[in-house]
Order: C-alpha cells, then structure tokens, then sequence
C-alpha cells in the first residue's frame, strides 16, 4: 500500500512540474494590431474565416428562429375548424 502510495505521489508531481514548464509565446501585441488595423472590415469579424462563418451560423438560425416563432404565433391565432 505504501509503494502504491508513493508511486502515486510521484506520478502527480511530475505531471504538476512538467506542465508549469511550458511556455507560450505572447501574441498579445500582434493580435492588438490586427484588431485596432483601420481597414473598414468589421471588428466581429477581423479574426478570419471561424469569425464569417459564426457570424453567418448565427444570423441564419437568428433569421430561422424569428421565421418560425412568426409562424407559430400565426398558426396560434388561427381558430380551428370543427369537423
């Protein structure tokens, strides 16, 4: 039980030291001119490919819930027909 232990604790610490030693770079400057660049290119949408197509996603089902929601209440309104 002691040996488990021990193996356990070691296996932790070396997971916990190793991860504290990976570095990243700072990219915090190249993305602060990318952002602030006056291009006339929307600021929602400067980030690239991934930013159009979420941005399209999200219009799409936007415009599709609003459709649906329109719909629903008309269909809502509508008395139905006795039989």
């Amino acid at each position: 039980v002691y040996l488990l232990f021990q193996g356990l604790r070691q296996i932790s610490q070396r997971t916990i030291s190793t991860a504290s030693r990976r570095q990243f770079e700072n990219r915090v400057h190249e993305k602060q001119k990318l952002f602030q660049e006056d291009n006339g290119i929307p600021v929602h949408l400067k980030g690239g490919l991934m930013d159009a197509l979420l941005y399209r996603v999200t219009m799409g089902l936007t415009v599709f819930g609003t459709a649906y929601a329109v719909y629903e209440l008309l269909v809502a309104s509508m008395p139905k027909k006795q039989k």
